[in-house]
């Protein structure tokens, strides 16, 4: 793939218009998030039992503070999964991967590229508390992308934006990418 390209999709473009969260499914994020979700535009993501799994996040808050994650991960049993793996070690080892692997090298970079113009893309002209200095970060909101800092980021990420090679071989490392039974009943 030549440098730029992002697996065949538009990064900008579809992302200037505001998307509204409906009731039910903003309901089913405060209950697995244990909090009222911030900066949240829509689900890029469902489960299986059609619940949110992976949020699209829009590049400021409501007050104008920085969120720094594009695509959050919401599923419970996910969280707990990557949680798991990052207390395994995970962190260090997928970064050392990313490090040494060419393919996963390619990958970073394309993802974190295209991270970044989506973020530009959904900011539109806002530039919020920071100056737009934020736009430029990296997946989770990393400053050096090639020393992962949230493996829960690149998991997101590879769901809602398939082709991320580096995310999809840390989403194999899970265990079963969705439970058997819906991790968030109503």
């Amino acid at each position: 793939m030549a440098q730029g390209e992002t697996r065949g999709r538009s990064t900008v473009g579809r992302y200037d218009r505001l998307v509204r969260l409906d009731a039910g499914d903003r309901t089913i994020l405060e209950r697995q998030l244990g909090r009222s979700p911030r900066a949240v535009r829509r689900v890029a993501v469902r489960c299986p039992f059609g619940r949110p799994a992976v949020t699209e996040q829009a590049p400021y808050d409501a007050s104008g503070e920085p969120f720094p994650t594009t695509f959050y991960l919401t599923c419970r049993h996910l969280v707990a999964e990557v949680s798991r793996l990052e207390a395994g070690g995970g962190i260090d080892r997928w970064s050392r991967r990313a490090a040494e692997d060419p393919e996963l090298v390619e990958s970073l970079a394309q993802a974190t590229a295209e991270q970044r113009a989506i973020r530009t893309a959904l900011a539109g002209h806002a530039v919020g508390s920071d100056g737009g200095a934020s736009l430029g970060l990296g997946i989770g909101g990393s400053r050096r992308p090639e020393r992962l800092k949230c493996l829960h980021a690149h998991v997101a990420f590879a769901l809602a934006r398939p082709g991320y090679v580096l995310g999809e071989r840390i989403v194999a490392e899970l265990g079963a990418t969705w439970p058997a039974r819906c991790c968030c009943p109503e």
